[in-house]
């Protein structure tokens, strides 16, 4: 099939690099200089080299680690795996050690420091709760309520760090089903599914250079910098801005997918709607200058909304980095960019003992991720017959991840011959 994919973050790379294994002459489109979407390089003006975002892979992210293998990526190289670790500065919180899953997470939660009885207690009797239900509930559960019999120290320390690094939407506006879905493959579905993998390079390096360099040796047609205006159908194919392709996979962010959809005159006010109706949350990542060291490559913080608003800081002179750069995650906040980093420094300041800092840099993705709500509708895959969209916000089991797209990606790859 001669196939247009449009847009080359992970999820239209992902398609991208199958579609051309699988023998379809491939077409990639990017709007963009650079490919990776809202997970790729930043070049800063003073030299640094930065991220549009901090991200952090899981061991459980199977099919995204091999696809980086399948192009090339040195694996063990470019992450840094370290077991699951929600410490604070002050040496509190929660940190698994290298044992066969669920023995890691008993002694994680055993061995959870400045934790009485009764929060490990509460914590081991609810996840044993929730594997006897399979680890569903009501579709309209919040994060909230599904852990309403915890104790505060336990929702602050734990559910509410991870609940926001990997829905980013708040415990009280969450989809319990999807939090349940990823505590059960990163917990319990074998050994090192919970393990960190921090990048060690920086996020073009990751993946979105490598399968380039793959596309184009495997002779696909990269177009990149360049903007698709308009698809049409034209019989059984398909014309973008007025080339001919068999199928049109849209692998754009979900609002240029719903624009060009509509434009194309297609019967899918559905699907245009569904995807329109999507809210979304931002992440910032606040780089900091002249830190020293931190106890770890990545710590978890206290956050409060108003006035320690980052979740996690992570050293990037220890994950490869330029020295003495700390970078604050802030998930699912709208405080405006200039109080935003006098916020994280005086955090910084308060919680890591770092004074003497300066902001660098501070990116905001002001969509990052669609909010994962409760009984949330996502568009389908499929569009109509010879189109179809892929990226985490589709139809699927996850929140917005990097697996998520990926996953989207290869699904997408695999049903080009398809009616």
């Amino acid at each position: 099939m001669k196939t247009a994919v449009i847009g080359a973050g992970w999820a239209g790379l992902a398609c991208a690099v199958e579609a051309t294994r699988l023998g379809h002459a491939v077409t990639l489109f990017e709007t963009a200089h650079m490919a990776g979407g809202r997970a790729r390089r930043v070049d800063h003006m003073h030299g640094l080299t930065l991220d549009n975002g901090q991200h952090i892979l899981i061991g459980a992210y199977t099919a995204t680690l091999q696809l980086m293998r399948d192009v090339g990526v040195d694996v063990d190289k470019a992450l840094l795996r370290l077991p699951l670790s929600l410490r604070f500065a002050d040496g509190g919180g929660l940190k698994l050690s290298r044992l066969p899953a669920p023995l890691d997470l008993l002694a994680g939660v055993f061995t959870a420091r400045g934790w009485s009885w009764r929060d490990k207690s509460t914590l081991l009797r609810t996840a044993v709760q929730w594997r006897l239900r399979g680890f569903r509930c009501d579709p309209g559960t919040t994060v909230a309520t599904l852990c309403a019999g915890l104790t505060p120290r336990v929702m602050e320390e734990l559910i509410e760090p991870l609940c926001v690094s990997a829905l980013n939407t708040p415990i009280d506006q969450s989809s319990g089903e999807v939090f349940l879905r990823v505590l059960h493959d990163a917990l319990f579905s074998g050994s090192g599914g919970a393990d960190l993998l921090l990048p060690r390079v920086d996020l073009g390096a990751l993946f979105p250079d490598a399968a380039l360099a793959w596309l184009a040796q495997h002779e696909a047609t990269l177009r990149i910098g360049v903007r698709v205006h308009a698809i049409w159908p034209d019989g059984t194919s398909w014309r973008v801005d007025g080339e001919r392709f068999d199928r049109v996979v849209l692998a754009c962010a979900p609002w240029d997918a719903a624009r060009l959809v509509r434009a194309s005159g297609l019967p899918a006010q559905h699907w245009c709607e569904t995807t329109e109706a999507l809210r979304f949350e931002a992440i910032a990542t606040v780089y900091l200058r002249g830190a020293t060291p931190l106890a770890e490559p990545m710590l978890a913080l206290r956050s409060r909304p108003d006035t320690a608003p980052a979740q996690f800081v992570f050293d990037r002179g220890q994950l490869g980095g330029p020295e003495g750069v700390l970078a604050m995650v802030v998930s699912a906040n709208e405080t405006p960019r200039e109080a935003l980093e006098h916020q994280a420094m005086a955090q910084a300041a308060t919680q890591l003992g770092q004074t003497a800092l300066k902001p660098v840099q501070t990116v905001v993705e002001k969509r990052a991720t669609f909010a994962c709500t409760p009984g949330l509708v996502r568009p389908a895959t499929k569009i109509a017959p010879g189109l179809q969209a892929c990226g985490d916000y589709t139809e699927g089991p996850y929140p917005a991840t990097l697996e998520g797209a990926v996953l989207s990606g290869l699904a997408a790859a695999n049903t080009l011959t398809a009616p």
